[in-house]
């Protein structure tokens, strides 16, 4: 080893330390946890280590709802905010008075308290004694009848936490993109209109292919965010998700932790690992897939 690989290798020790104990340790930690049965959390004691935890997760209703809950939530909402993403990056990108302006505002949410944001979302879909909530008024204006979104139907919940999802992940995406569309060679578009070539074929065989990495990182990381999805569906839902049927895969981890069906950090470990399974499994498809449709 030469001297510059062991300068290389000084320089990255400090982070191989940090990944190491934060990352790879407890991973480790968590998969040990997983494996005890009978684990007692007082006396820090188990009687026997087998796949019993993962069986018993896997047969539990509230963990396959919450599963349910999570694929649903991750199957619409990133497809869905990854294009609205696209379509308002691309029409910004289109004008240039105010664009500054414009671009602060699409970024406004993602700078709020995801608490604050799902407040003023309860405060629009919830129905009470004395209101309807904003949404159901509107509805009502146009001869709909109103709907209980908050504490309703399974499927009236579940729109509003992929509206709510959506609104939360969107500004993000939008200074993604549009940073990627600002950075294309404007030559490519010159040469496009030389040749008179149509709108949309400059779309798909230029600005797609050219801004193809960051939409595979936007997809990548709306996965991993969506599948960690909790705190919004708190914010909507309060702590009680079981009660609403409103549970994630995270949000059930912590209540085998510290909820009221706490204490068992065995299943809520087995339940993490089931977990980091399912989000390996995705990515490691995904990067397969980018192979042939992503041009770096």
């Amino acid at each position: 080893m030469n001297d510059q690989n062991k300068k290389a290798w000084l320089y990255l020790l400090p982070a191989l330390i940090f990944l190491i104990l934060f990352m790879v340790y407890p991973l480790i930690d968590v998969f040990i946890y997983s494996t005890e049965e009978g684990f007692n959390f007082a006396s820090q004691t188990y009687y026997g280590v087998g796949a019993y935890n993962y069986s018993y997760v896997l047969h539990d209703p509230y963990f396959l709802q919450a599963v349910k809950n999570t694929f649903l939530l991750v199957i619409i909402t990133v497809p869905v905010s990854t294009g609205l993403a696209l379509l308002i990056s691309l029409g910004l990108s289109s004008i240039r008075p105010l664009r500054e302006l414009y671009q602060t505002i699409y970024f406004l949410p993602y700078v709020t308290n995801t608490l604050a944001v799902g407040l003023v979302f309860m405060v629009l879909f919830q129905k009470t004694e004395y209101t309807d909530g904003l949404v159901n008024l509107l509805i009502e204006a146009v001869g709909g009848s109103p709907v209980d979104f908050i504490d309703g139907p399974y499927w009236a919940k579940m729109f509003v936490l992929c509206f709510y999802t959506i609104w939360v992940v969107l500004p993000f995406k939008i200074l993604v993109l549009t940073s990627a569309l600002a950075s294309v060679n404007p030559d490519y578009y010159k040469a496009a209109r030389v040749d008179g070539t149509p709108k949309l074929r400059v779309f798909t065989k230029i600005t797609l292919p050219m801004i193809s990495p960051m939409i595979f990182y936007l997809v990548i990381t709306g996965f991993i965010g969506a599948f960690k999805a909790y705190s919004d569906v708190v914010a909507l839902f309060g702590t009680n998700l079981n009660a609403a049927g409103m549970n994630t895969i995270v949000g059930y981890v912590y209540d085998m932790l510290y909820g009221a069906s706490g204490g068992y950090p065995s299943y809520a470990s087995a339940a993490a690992i089931i977990l980091f399974a399912i989000v390996l499994t995705i990515t490691c498809i995904n990067l397969l897939v980018s192979r042939k449709h992503v041009q770096y």
